[in-house]
């Protein structure tokens, strides 16, 4: 009689990108409103909303008096709100990411049980973490970084023909015009995610990833001028301060050539006395040509602080499944 193999099927795993996907679908339909949205408004920057702004200059500045003068004033001020509501979009995104993150990403599920419920499917708590970081992680870096490459497309375009242009080292155009746009994405899609994780419920996870966002940038604010080195120009007293950028230091020049704050003073005699003590004054600053590397650098500042929060994210989940394994032996 012979005998009969039988042969245990695979238990297949579950699809966790695809579940994610599902899981999370109002919120995909959500973010691509928003990016196409922002998007379109961005072209239009670089396109009609720029040029009849561009016209509009150009009327203003060929007439002999501005009273006498007809423009598009319309067409100005519409330029500036539009640019000003796509860079604040821009700036806010990480906090939307964050918010996200801790409030349905991972607090939500752990506040609900599907993701314990995940962990009983063949699904490790590494592996179920790794894909809510990385998919989402993906698409941030893809989207974001479209949008911060057409908002500079944008920005390039109006030099030199709107005269009410934003500097490049206005912190908002900054960070919405470069790659620190993607990486602080990351950075708050990682701190929501570990807030997710810590507090395991939705609203004060919500919360303190919004927090934890604001530190990351407030930190990236205040690391980011010296983050390149700086140039230094010299002037006199009387020439005030040389040089245009993002500034790092400003002060005055000593007899003995040491640099000190500019002194305070309520009156303008009591300035002329507390001015003629100096010799000069001194700036120190980024230039436009710093623009790059401030960027660079000021990203990869932002992508190590984003690692920092993810190591944390599973450093905490290693923790609480552990404490979970140990409760049920």
């Amino acid at each position: 009689m012979s005998a009969l193999t039988l042969t245990a099927a695979p238990v297949d795993r579950p699809r966790q990108t695809r579940w994610l996907l599902r899981l999370h679908r109002p919120a995909l339909y959500t973010w691509a409103v928003l990016w196409l949205a922002l998007a379109a408004l961005l072209l239009a920057l670089d396109g009609p909303l720029l040029n009849a702004a561009a016209d509009a200059w150009r009327q203003y500045e060929s007439c002999p008096t501005s009273e006498r003068c007809s423009y598009d004033q319309n067409a100005i001020l519409r330029y500036k709100d539009y640019y000003n509501y796509a860079t604040i979009a821009l700036n806010v995104l990480p906090f939307l990411l964050a918010a996200w993150a801790g409030a349905a990403l991972t607090g939500r599920e752990l506040e609900s049980g599907t993701a314990r419920l995940a962990w009983t499917q063949a699904t490790s708590p590494a592996r179920w973490l790794a894909v809510r970081l990385a998919v989402p992680a993906l698409g941030v870096t893809v989207c974001t970084g479209l949008l911060a490459w057409l908002h500079h497309r944008a920005w390039a375009a109006s030099q030199g023909r709107i005269d009410s242009a934003k500097e490049w080292y206005d912190r908002f155009t900054f960070h919405a015009g470069g790659p620190t746009l993607a990486a602080m994405a990351l950075a708050g899609l990682a701190a929501g995610a570990l807030a997710g994780l810590l507090l395991r419920r939705t609203l004060p996870a919500l919360v303190v990833g919004v927090l934890v966002a604001g530190a990351v940038r407030g930190l990236t604010e205040l690391a980011m001028p010296h983050l390149w080195p700086a140039v230094t120009r010299l002037s006199t007293v009387d020439q005030g301060f040389l040089g245009k950028g993002m500034v790092v230091d400003q002060g005055m020049v000593t007899a003995s050539g040491a640099h000190v704050p500019p002194p305070t003073c309520d009156s303008v005699n009591a300035c002329a006395t507390a001015f003629d003590r100096f010799t000069g004054r001194y700036n120190t600053y980024q230039p436009h040509s710093h623009l790059w590397g401030l960027q660079l650098t000021t990203t990869a500042l932002t992508l190590a602080v984003a690692a920092l929060l993810v190591t944390g994210c599973f450093l905490v989940l290693r923790r609480q499944t552990g404490t979970l394994r140990a409760a049920r032996a």
